[in-house]
């Protein structure tokens, strides 16, 4: 039996949807969802994701869903990080450059790093924040 660790990301004021849509959008992939309405939750929570998912063709899972405040409190830090780490260097630039659209920040401007590979980092539009690391043998 095999065993995965994925990062599973809580989402305040219903984003959920949206942002596993936008990763899609980036970096492939269908997203799924299971509404709280279809545990059968009424009224407005029923229409919040509790539980999405996205499996990208790069073979990595990222899983969410919305924090609704009565459930879960949301506190957006810097304890964790979503990281991508790979030899592609187009493909890794062109992830950085579409998941850091609308950042609230770029932390490190993705650029060759002392360690050799080339580095960024930055908190998405959904509070998220993201590492991207591009091999150094790639990213001569």
């Amino acid at each position: 039996m095999s065993v995965l660790l994925n990062p599973y990301l809580n989402f305040a004021d219903g984003q959920a949807r949206e942002a596993l849509e936008f990763y899609a959008s980036v970096l492939g992939g269908e997203p799924t969802f299971m509404t709280f309405g279809d545990m059968g939750t009424e009224g407005p929570l029923g229409d919040q994701v509790m539980h999405g998912q996205l499996e990208t063709p790069d073979g990595f899972t990222l899983m969410g869903a919305d924090a609704p405040p009565e459930f879960v409190q949301v506190t957006f830090g810097d304890n964790v990080s979503v990281s991508i780490a790979g030899d592609d260097e187009e493909k890794m630039r062109r992830w950085f450059d579409a998941l850091s659209e609308g950042a609230q920040a770029v932390t490190t401007p993705l650029d060759k790093q002392p360690w050799g590979d080339v580095f960024g980092s930055f908190k998405d539009r959904y509070g998220i924040s993201w590492m991207v690391n591009i091999a150094g043998d790639a990213a001569s």
